[in-house]
C-alpha cells in the first residue's frame, strides 16, 4: 500500500467505509491485475491531493471475498463510492487521475 491510502479486510471494512464520518472511495484489486496496479498510483496521487476531503481505501479481492461478493464486484478494478454508510457511486476500470478527481468532486 502506498502512504495515503489504506488496505482494508473484510472484518475491518464496516468500520474503515460504512462508520466512516468522511466519505470513502474503496479500490478493490488483486496483485495479479495489471490495470489495478496501473491505477494505483493515480489513487495515492488523489488520495494525498483530497487529503482529509476523501478516504481512499483498497481491498485485495483474493484475501478478502466476502465484501466484493456483497457488494457485486465482478471484476477489476472497480472503484465504489460510500458517504454515510451508503454507496453513492462506482467507477470501474482504469480511469485517469481527472476522472477520478471529477467523480469524487460530483458525488462528496
Amino acid at each position: 500500500m502506498g502512504a495515503f491510502t489504506t488496505p482494508v479486510t473484510d472484518s475491518s471494512f464496516e468500520t474503515e467505509v460504512l462508520n466512516s464520518q468522511t466519505p470513502v472511495l474503496v479500490d478493490f484489486w488483486a496483485e495479479w491485475c495489471g490495470p489495478c496496479r496501473a491505477l494505483a498510483p493515480k489513487l495515492e496521487e488523489v488520495a494525498q491531493e483530497l487529503g482529509t476531503k476523501v478516504k481512499i481505501v483498497k481491498v485485495n479481492v483474493d484475501e478478502n471475498p466476502g465484501t466484493p461478493g456483497k457488494y457485486g464486484i465482478r471484476g477489476i478494478p472497480a472503484m465504489l463510492l460510500f458517504k454515510g454508510g451508503n454507496e453513492v457511486g462506482q467507477l470501474v476500470g482504469n480511469h485517469p487521475k481527472d476522472a477520478i478527481l471529477d467523480f469524487l468532486n460530483k458525488n462528496t
